[in-house]
């Protein structure tokens, strides 16, 4: 774990985590997040929801 934060943090990059065929989005996050990484997980996670909500209503 600390080694890709170590690699995230030097070449000025985020590493994602997420969970995949599940019904709703979920990712996540190590304790060692930066704020950065927090603000950029929230919002892909809405754009996950929203794309959830859109296919639904098709």
């Amino acid at each position: 774990q600390h080694h890709i934060q170590s690699v995230q943090r030097s070449a000025n990059v985020s590493a994602l985590g997420y969970a995949a065929g599940l019904r709703k989005p979920v990712n996540d996050l190590s304790r060692g997040a930066l704020v950065e990484d927090i603000v950029f997980t929230i919002a892909i996670t809405a754009v996950q929801a929203k794309q959830v909500e859109d296919a639904r209503k098709a």
